[in-house]
């Protein structure tokens, strides 16, 4: 059975929504991973799309995710007085996913999301165990 993709769109009580694509393997997870894009595009980005079903075929549950930022605008660069917001949709995309697997969840992300991840875990230790950053 090959790994099942669904839309995710989660509206915490505080912050800016979570708002991006599933990816399920076949059979349950224990652990996650948020990816989120770079700054010229969106969790439909190709590098985004290849990691999410490898660790799907791997036995994963992953999330790639828009920042806020593409929420808000389909094109252009990110605002850097939206960064601390983009980072709060990244905290919020990891509690959206404990939601959703008992385990671990890790943060990457590729470029400006692998920043904002990396800013995001310096200021809280708390908020994953490890990072994955693509350049």
């Amino acid at each position: 059975m090959s790994p099942a993709m669904e839309k995710i769109l989660h509206r915490p009580g505080a912050g800016p929504a979570v708002s991006g694509v599933l990816h399920r393997p076949a059979s349950e997870s224990a652990d996650g991973i948020v990816l989120a894009h770079g700054a010229g595009s969106n969790c439909e980005a190709p590098i985004l799309r290849a990691l999410a079903e490898a660790f799907a075929e791997s036995g994963w549950t992953a999330l790639r995710c828009d920042l806020p930022f593409r929420q808000a605008r389909p094109s252009g660069a990110p605002f850097p007085a939206g960064a601390a917001q983009d980072r709060e949709g990244l905290r919020n995309a990891v509690a959206a996913m404990r939601h959703i697997v008992p385990g671990r969840v890790f943060l990457g992300g590729h470029s400006y999301g692998g920043r904002q991840a990396s800013m995001l875990a310096a200021s809280d230790a708390h908020v994953t165990p490890a990072l994955l950053l693509l350049s």
